[in-house]
């Protein structure tokens, strides 16, 4: 019988019947996911889309909210906001360099009155800066150029006109470095904790106060609800969420302190030099020894921060930062680090007394210069003063004194003097709500030897060093800040503040919201008998013949405990330093001045100091014998 061909193939096989199923099943799988995801966003998530394809009709535009306002301790503003029409290309529709965006810019330049070169180095400037935000071609524009712009919309796609606030700052310098400045929040911003939730676009602080108390100043930012066709033209506007302002910041600064003080460096610091007039930089701080609530603080020179209100050009920035125009955006009151000259010498006696090196009475013989190793080092003028305990030591500074005090404590373990000092608050953070705080150096055996194995310096520590650290020079760094803890903590008896500008946060009609509080103070050990013995030294210096400011306060009609200090400084003339302390039961005040290349501290920071304790208490100006200035 003849077998057909058909008939001849062989049968499937169980592994290939295998396979099929398997490849059938993965198939079937396949198109089952893709039936019920289908099922669930037609059926079960219909709605849902259907209202996001209706809000695809709809544009938020944001409008940003005031920052809230600034205060002195009186409620007087310092900071506050107004109100700028700004013209802007949106960050997403700046055309690419070329024909287009010259043709826009063209158009753009008898309406702006910029030119088209100007404003394209502000958008590459801007772009570079914030390559995110808008781009801002002219602030200020006047009603007449907004409604020109808003009504030619189709000849001048991408521009906008928007209302912004921007920062004011009535008193211009005053206090220019503490504020601090705003600007739009940076990609790398918003991936900070302190930034979650904050959109793109938000004005936030930077730097200073601003970037501090950034929480409590920022807004909440409203909208503006358009509804556009698919070509995104608007076709009608829903009601406006109003933007609502930060709560406002009251400070520890007392407005007309602040001004005496920044008045009283810039007569300090005026000189004339061969190329022109140039100003000396220096810093005053003034701060409730209690509590460390900071009632002036100033640095010399100043800047205008309305600067910072509208885009800054490099070259303006540059010239801010630049050591030929004194670098007026550092704030040398709390990153200023200085040798201090013999105000230091309030913390070589605490050393040397609470270590037991002496006691408030022991006598040192000053013959006006001694002999330290192969050194020998000597008084200003190598003035003899003679037999001298420690009230009279620091009544005439006498420099001899102290340099036997170095040189004895040098032998003694644990670095005392060093110790001290860092007690006191050198050498480490005070804790101020100013951010950039330099820490500064308490020069050690430790660290002078580090340096000697690294090659980094010529020789290893020496008893020298010591020697010039106990009159608070050599290599020493510390702020004026620093310095006014310290003597604070000597006049509370071993409290250490911690020293705050912010008092408390406030809605716009000033009620409380909430206090500042500063973390707790620090205490130290200070033996009364020691302390008292420093204080009466002080107050001898100040007030008592032969004391080294007693002329400077001669008259004054308040109690004055001072201590003066002459820093020398490689390459310039010394440096002027005065620290007061003025003792009241309610408005007691330890104020801290330094001149750059200022000369003796009776010269310059005394004067200064003076002025300062004048506005504070309301005394009368006058002329102080041996200066220049009037108090």
């Amino acid at each position: 019988m003849l077998q057909l061909q058909e008939d001849r193939r062989p049968p499937i096989t169980p592994q290939l019947a295998l396979r099929v199923a398997i490849l059938a099943g993965v198939a079937l799988a396949m198109f089952a996911i893709i039936f019920f995801r289908l099922w669930y966003l037609q059926v079960l998530s219909g709605d849902k889309y259907l209202a996001q394809a209706s809000n695809n009709q709809v544009r938020d535009i944001v409008v940003p909210a005031p920052r809230g306002d600034i205060l002195d301790r009186n409620g007087r503003v310092l900071v506050d906001n107004r109100i700028s029409v700004a013209v802007q290309l949106r960050s997403d529709r700046v055309p690419p360099p070329g024909p287009v965006r010259e043709r826009l810019l063209r158009r753009l330049q008898p309406v702006l009155g910029v030119s088209p070169r100007r404003m394209e180095k502000e958008i590459v400037e801007q772009r570079k800066l914030l390559p995110y935000a808008n781009v801002t071609l002219k602030q200020d524009v006047s009603p007449a150029v907004r409604n020109y712009l808003m009504e030619r919309q189709d000849r001048f796609p991408g521009v906008e006109v928007n209302k912004v606030f921007l920062r004011s700052y009535p008193h211009r310098e005053l206090a220019a470095q503490i504020f601090g400045t705003v600007g739009e929040i940076s990609p790398d911003e918003l991936k900070e904790p302190r930034f979650r939730g904050v959109r793109q676009g938000t004005i936030v602080g930077k730097g200073g106060l601003e970037y501090t108390y950034d929480r409590y100043l920022r807004g909440r930012p409203g909208a503006t609800r358009i509804q556009v066709d698919a070509f995104g033209r608007a076709t009608g506007e829903f009601p406006e969420r109003l933007p609502v302002q930060g709560k406002q910041l009251k400070l520890s600064l007392d407005l007309d302190l602040q001004r005496a003080g920044q008045q009283a460096m810039s007569e300090a610091g005026g000189i004339p030099i061969t190329d022109g007039v140039r100003n000396r930089g220096g810093a005053f701080v003034a701060m409730d020894p209690r509590t460390g609530e900071i009632v002036g603080m100033g640095s010399f020179p100043s800047f205008d921060p309305n600067l910072f209100a509208k885009p800054l050009r490099p070259s303006v920035f540059r010239r801010l930062n630049s050591e030929d125009t004194g670098a007026p955006l550092v704030n040398r009151a709390t990153a200023g680090a200085y040798p201090t000259g013999s105000t230091f010498k309030l913390i070589t006696s605490v050393a040397a007394l609470e270590s037991g090196t002496i006691s408030p009475d022991t006598v040192i013989n000053d013959p006006g210069s001694i002999q330290i190793g192969n050194i020998v080092f000597q008084n200003a003028g190598k003035t003899p003063h003679g037999a001298v305990a420690l009230r009279d030591a620091l009544r005439v500074s006498s420099d001899v004194y102290y340099y036997r005090l170095g040189a004895q404590m040098n032998g003694i373990g644990g670095d005392i003097l060093q110790t001290w000092a860092r007690r006191l608050g050198l050498a480490r953070p005070t804790g101020v709500d100013v951010p950039e705080e330099r820490e500064g150096l308490i020069p050690s055996p430790a660290w002078r030897n580090r340096l000697y194995r690294r090659k980094l310096t010529d020789r290893p520590w020496s008893v020298g060093d010591n020697v010039n650290l106990s009159v608070g020079q050599g290599d020493l760094q510390a702020t004026p800040l620093q310095l006014a803890v310290a003597y604070s903590t000597v006049v509370n008896g071993g409290k250490v503040p911690t020293p705050h500008l912010g008092l408390r946060i406030e809605d716009g009609a000033g009620r409380l919201l909430q206090k500042v509080e500063p973390p707790p103070a620090r205490r130290i050990e200070l033996d009364p008998a020691n302390r008292q013995a420093i204080m009466d030294g002080l107050q001898q210096a100040a007030g008592a013949p032969g004391g080294t400011s007693a002329d400077v306060f001669a008259g004054f009609p308040r109690t004055v405990l001072g201590k003066t200090g002459t820093a020398e400084r490689a390459g310039q003339e010394d440096q002027s330093w005065y620290v007061a302390y003025a003792p009241d039961s309610r408005r007691p005040v330890v104020v801290v001045v330094t001149v750059e290349q200022g000369g003796f501290g009776a010269e310059s920071a005394a004067p200064a100091a003076r002025l300062i304790l004048s506005e504070w208490f309301g005394v009368e100006r006058k002329l102080v014998r041996g200066t220049s200035a009037t108090f």
